[in-house]
């Protein structure tokens, strides 16, 4: 990856998670998990998903589906910086006159479905990719899936289907910021080994860093279109990202902020991007 390229998707990155940090507020938004996977979600629109504001309607198009669907102020994000969606009309979240809240609505250009109650996109997206390759179409079907959502039983009986009718179109991504909502996955109910239980489910695997660019390039790649095997990539992330103050704790799952409060995140956001940055100079010098 060039380092214009990696620059600019960083640079959206801290842009769509000032975003989430506004949206915060007037009533709360699921903040922690939206912002573990904005890097990802970045990526995919900006780098691999065939997806744009004149092909939302082509059959052709690849379709992405947020399963997880509380961190659609994550996705939101994206759609603003890329045009989908006027920024002015975020102000509207969780106002009567708009259809922007809590989870995805498919009355806003892009959404592909609604989503809210875990567990069931992987099943809808297996559908679609069925769908596609029956009418011997090759766009992608990608899903974001969170690793707390893997507790629900859909989640495994869609995998056993995509396997048994070889769906290679379709390629999930699980957030594994290893909570599920207050409280560590692994001490509800342990997920791991969970790269070797989708492999027993018929799937290709992958794990890679979730906020890394470059890896996540690099994993994509592996995907095999003709391997007869759906794929999913383990990214690994970490809850609240980019706000140290309230990264990987059990009680930064749902927030309410005021106003001052938020003020204070973002200049924290802030803080610590110029710390990263400053970083990154030094190692070049």
């Amino acid at each position: 990856m060039q380092e214009l390229e990696r620059k600019e998707l960083e640079d959206i990155s801290f842009k769509v998670r000032e975003t989430i940090i506004k949206m915060s507020g007037n009533g709360g938004c699921f903040i922690g998990a939206s912002l573990s996977c904005v890097d990802i979600i970045v990526y995919l629109y900006k780098k691999y998903l065939n997806i744009n504001l004149s092909n939302l309607k082509d059959d052709n198009r690849d379709y992405f589906f947020l399963s997880k669907g509380h961190d659609v102020p994550a996705l939101y994000g994206v759609f603003a910086e890329i045009g989908f969606i006027d920024k002015k009309r975020l102000e509207n979240h969780l106002q009567v006159n708009d259809y922007i809240y809590w989870h995805p609505n498919r009355n806003i250009p892009g959404i592909e479905f609604h989503s809210g109650s875990l567990g069931h996109l992987l099943s809808v997206a297996s559908g679609v990719a069925l769908d596609c390759k029956r009418r011997n179409q090759d766009n992608k079907i990608v899903v974001i899936l969170g690793d707390g959502e893997l507790n629900e039983g859909s989640i495994w009986e869609a995998s056993l289907v995509a396997a048994a009718h070889k769906l290679d179109n379709l390629i999930v991504i699980v957030d594994r910021n290893q909570f599920q909502a207050n409280i560590q996955t692994e001490e509800l109910i342990p997920l791991e080994p969970l790269e070797r239980k989708f492999e027993a489910f018929g799937w290709n695997t992958a794990n890679c860093n979730g906020h890394d660019f470059e890896q996540l390039e690099e994993t994509l790649s592996l995907y095999q279109p003709g391997s007869a095997r759906p794929f999913v990539i383990i990214a690994d992330t970490v809850r609240g990202k980019g706000l140290p103050s309230i990264e990987k704790r059990a009680d930064r799952w749902f927030c309410n902020f005021s106003p001052e409060e938020i003020k204070n995140l973002l200049t924290e956001l802030k803080t610590k991007q110029k710390t990263i940055l400053t970083s990154e100079t030094m190692m070049v010098r």
